[in-house]
């Protein structure tokens, strides 16, 4: 099983694994993110598996942005079209954000979203960044799905068409929580990942997007080209590889060309 080779042994790519999770904490301030959080959760770690599905919706939703009013100060919005119609189940894109940031850094995604009839949740991590970078899986989790069933109780949402994505952090975030949820999320979007870091269960195999920048001077190219992209695919998982001409970023091609990928679109 995956896990056992994670666990088993501390083989070369086993130790970079691990490294890398070390590398992207120990970049935080590098990346805007406080090492000192009054707020930061902390207590005992839940599993990486998520409950909410998708159904039939009971809540119409509000047209254009909304905040999602689950949390205080960090909390998170999500923006239904103005195509959307509750009788044609529409693809769902979540956006986590990279340390140190928070949800509007997706804002751009909003007319994306307009343009493709596509649901967009961007949730806040509870502390300045996800909860595996710092500990292991726990209140983000919880969070998240929380976030996804206030979603799929306002929107139709198509479960062969749903995306769990991020930048940075929020790459290895959704990369590593995304392989224990196969079986609720149809595609992972990964953008300039740092580590890949899976947990028990490993369930249903999504397809994957990387891309990263060549020039990448905070979390290194080598990273997605050396190690995580393989491990994915020798473990069987069908990954799309995006390497571009840049540096710590998602430039407008390089979203426009996941979106592509996801909405089958390319």
């Amino acid at each position: 099983m995956w896990l056992a080779r994670v666990q088993a042994g501390m083989s070369r790519r086993n130790f970079v694994r691990t490294s890398l999770g070390a590398l992207a904490a120990s970049m935080l301030p590098s990346c805007g993110t406080s090492t000192t959080d009054p707020t930061d959760p902390t207590g005992p770690t839940s599993g990486p598996r998520l409950t909410a599905r998708p159904g039939s919706p009971n809540v119409t939703p509000t047209p254009g942005a909304s905040q999602l009013g689950l949390g205080d100060v960090r909390d998170g919005w999500m923006y239904v079209p103005e195509s959307y119609s509750p009788a044609t189940a529409a693809p769902l894109f979540i956006g986590l954000h990279g340390a140190g940031g928070a949800s509007n850094a997706w804002t751009s995604y909003a007319a994306r979203a307009e343009a493709r009839g596509m649901i967009l949740l961007a949730p806040d991590s509870r502390s300045s960044t996800w909860d595996l970078v710092r500990s292991g899986f726990g209140p983000d989790v919880d969070f998240l799905d929380r976030a996804l069933k206030h979603t799929f109780e306002r929107t139709r949402i198509d479960p062969a068409r749903i995306a769990l994505g991020g930048f940075s952090d929020g790459a290895s975030y959704a990369l590593s929580l995304g392989v224990s949820n196969g079986d609720l999320f149809s595609h992972l979007v990964a953008y300039s990942p740092g580590f890949f870091r899976p947990s028990d269960p490993v369930v249903g195999k999504p397809l994957v997007y990387v891309s990263h920048g060549t020039r990448d001077g905070i979390l290194p190219v080598s990273s997605s080209r050396d190690f995580i992209v393989p491990t994915l695919r020798e473990d069987g998982y069908d990954v799309t590889y995006q390497e571009f001409d840049g540096g710590h970023e998602v430039p407008a091609a390089i979203s426009e060309s996941a979106l592509d990928w996801f909405l089958g679109e390319g």
